[in-house]
């Protein structure tokens, strides 16, 4: 019986190793996926838009078949043939975020969703889904993509936009890519936006874990113009024709920055090999936001815009929730009490060992005391993910709690580091 239990592992193992093996199943090009999300607070559903081919992949290529965060969503790729998970990813979506609001209790809306998967040699099943705050899956869409199908959109091989490289440290296959965009910069506006994307990426690799590992980071700055200068700011009456039709008082809250034109973004970049999405907005109106795996969009001209793109980037690609809270509030809808949050940086408790358990003194009170701040740089201090009871921050402060505090705290720089080595090896 040993030696067929010792195939038997060597096929297990060749397996799983079969399923890293990035050029046995994909090419060197990109799928772009653009699916429209539908629904209400009571259903939703996922309707394929669109296919389209990029010339070159940015992504990873190993961990294939793993996840780099549970995310509010994920995709998964199988080979049609075998039924082989060969890719997946995760995800939020800013429609997830509106299913919160009360809108979401009376009206049906749709937004627009891209995602970049690697292109597959053979015909392949995509399955994605949405997870609700108590990771219940909501909703799931599955398809058929056959690399061979004429309707699949072949971009970025002409009329690429504009773009100046501000830091490379390598190709596209051994670094992770940032592509910094341009909104509501017209075309004599273009020295500006090259400078305020100058700024923010020094901004970025002025903190950790980012300044350390900045030979594993390529910055493009991409210059989209738009016809009028500035964004939208909807309470003002103030409308512009911008190059991703951004604009503040998101979900009805001033200083929420977002847009829901996400296919603009990602034409305005065809061509041009990216991972990760910066938009800088050219005003001096304060506000941002960031949807991991999505995009960050922020103000460029306003006095905190240097700490707010590190913390919206936090967001995006760290997967970093909020540490700030309310007080006498609790948003139990956004983050169930009994339910422990996906990110990384805050806990419901539930299932603390998941999180910075391993980094706390033995003796750290709980919740951690704020007059002890000193004693305990890491403890579990009470209030985060915006509600002030239940929810618990790894520090006293952190770039991720307020602009004012100068770095992101030990636990948050750990998470963003786990997420760049697992890009990155």
């Amino acid at each position: 019986m040993k030696p067929f239990y010792c195939i038997l592992l060597f096929l297990l193992i060749t397996a799983g190793s079969y399923g890293q093996n990035y050029s046995d199943h994909f090419l060197d090009k990109t799928l772009r996926v653009d699916y429209i999300f539908t629904g209400d607070i009571k259903q939703q559903s996922i309707v394929l838009d669109e296919l389209s081919e990029l010339p070159t992949w940015a992504g990873r290529r190993h961990h294939l078949s793993e996840l780099p965060l549970e995310g509010n969503g994920q995709i998964t790729i199988k080979d049609l043939s075998t039924k082989q998970c060969i890719y997946k990813t995760s995800f939020s979506s800013l429609f997830q975020e509106w299913l919160s609001t009360d809108e979401a209790k009376e009206t049906t809306k749709g937004f627009e969703n891209s995602f970049l998967l690697p292109y597959p040699k053979q015909p392949v099943e995509v399955e994605i889904i949405l997870l609700n705050p108590r990771k219940e899956v909501t909703t799931s869409y599955k398809h058929i993509v056959h690399p061979d199908d004429i309707l699949i959109h072949k971009r970025g091989t002409s009329h690429i936009t504009p773009h100046r490289y501000l830091l490379q440290s390598g190709n596209e296959k051994d670094c992770i890519d940032v592509a910094i965009l341009a909104e509501g910069y017209t075309d004599k506006e273009m020295d500006i936006f090259y400078q305020d994307a100058e700024k923010a990426c020094e901004s970025l690799f002025s903190h950790e874990p980012f300044r350390s590992t900045k030979n594993k980071f390529n910055i493009v700055a991409v210059a989209s113009p738009s016809i009028d200068s500035g964004v939208s700011v909807p309470r003002e009456n103030t409308w512009k024709h911008t190059a991703v039709q951004s604009h503040f008082d998101t979900f009805y809250s001033d200083r929420y920055l977002t847009t829901s034109r996400v296919k603009s973004i990602h034409n305005a970049l065809a061509g041009i090999p990216y991972e990760h999405i910066i938009i800088l907005a050219n005003t001096d109106v304060y506000g941002g936001g960031g949807i991991y795996n999505s995009y960050t969009l922020t103000t460029a001209h306003h006095p905190m815009f240097k700490p707010v793109v590190v913390h919206e980037f936090g967001h995006s690609f760290g997967g970093l929730a909020d540490e700030y809270f309310y007080e006498d509030d609790v948003m139990t809808d956004t983050y169930p009490l009994n339910v422990e949050p996906w990110e990384q940086n805050i806990t419901t408790r539930v299932d603390f060992s998941s999180k910075w358990k391993d980094m706390l003194p033995s003796d750290a009170p709980i919740p951690t005391p704020v007059s002890q701040i000193e004693k305990y740089p890491i403890g579990i201090y009470e209030g985060g993910g915006y509600s002030a009871k239940g929810i618990y921050r790894p520090a006293f402060n952190c770039r991720m709690k307020t602009n004012e505090y100068s770095e992101f705290c030990p636990v948050c720089q750990r998470a963003i580091r786990r997420v760049i080595d697992f890009y990155v090896p």
